[in-house]
């Protein structure tokens, strides 16, 4: 009886311990020269808030599970959204992201007369001392790559922000109640047309409401083969 149990734990922990700790791996690159890596593009697994950064020779991995929805983005470059079927090593190719500026034609401009007035809150600059009673000169080094770093979280907690308004009014219930979804591939529509973060940025407040009819309309007349999400190249 205790051989039985003893075997049957042996057999049994390896895949649990396997379910637990699930990652999802792979390489990001630029998608114009399909070779670039990108260093420094954030991976965000939306399910569980979970973080990862990539190396750099574009290298990642995290933690994940079949089901989850994961983001990779970067400064720059448009977030690509991907629903996991399969957690097989896969190849990211993000795009560049283009801002068109409008143009601005200056007719007359006003200088303001208080441009060359003193302010009176000023203070004068103090000169540095060099002397040995000072200890020398200070460099605060390092500082730059602090702001760099403290702007990087600044910027992940308003994007997790986002993401967490984006699955509340994009998620399978509350598209199924607005136009009546019959199709079985609403997952391939959601991972199709998923706002992104720009996207809803753009657009305050943004009008899911309509965004979601509008691309339910667009996915009905695609193709069948092109209804599906795409497959990324396996890793070899």
């Amino acid at each position: 009886m205790f051989k039985r149990l003893f075997l049957l734990i042996f057999v049994v922990a390896p895949f649990n311990l396997f379910a637990q700790n699930s990652f999802l791996t792979g390489n990001i690159f630029d998608n114009e020269s399909r070779s670039t890596a990108i260093e420094g593009a954030t991976i965000r697994n939306l399910n569980t808030k979970v973080i990862a950064i990539t190396d750099r020779d574009g290298h990642f991995s995290i933690a994940a599970k079949i089901g989850d929805l994961v983001t990779f983005g970067m400064v720059g470059y448009h977030t690509d959204t991907l629903y996991l079927a399969k957690l097989l090593p896969k190849n990211i190719y993000l795009r560049f992201q283009v801002n068109d500026l409008n143009t601005v034609d200056v007719k007359s401009a006003k200088v303001s007369p208080y441009l060359n007035t003193q302010d009176p809150n000023a203070k004068a600059a103090q000169r540095l001392d060099y002397g040995p009673e000072r200890g020398g000169l200070r460099l605060n080094l390092g500082y730059g790559k602090y702001r760099r770093n403290q702007a990087k979280i600044a910027e992940l907690e308003e994007d997790d922000k986002f993401q967490e308004e984006i699955n509340k009014n994009f998620n399978e219930e509350y598209i199924k109640s607005l136009v009546k979804f019959q199709e079985p591939g609403i997952k391939d529509y959601m991972g199709l047309y998923r706002p992104t973060i720009t996207q809803v940025k753009a657009e305050t407040p943004f009008n899911y409401v309509l965004y979601i009819i509008r691309t339910y309309h667009e996915w009905q007349k695609l193709p069948e083969d092109r209804k599906k999400l795409p497959k990324l190249q396996k890793i070899n």
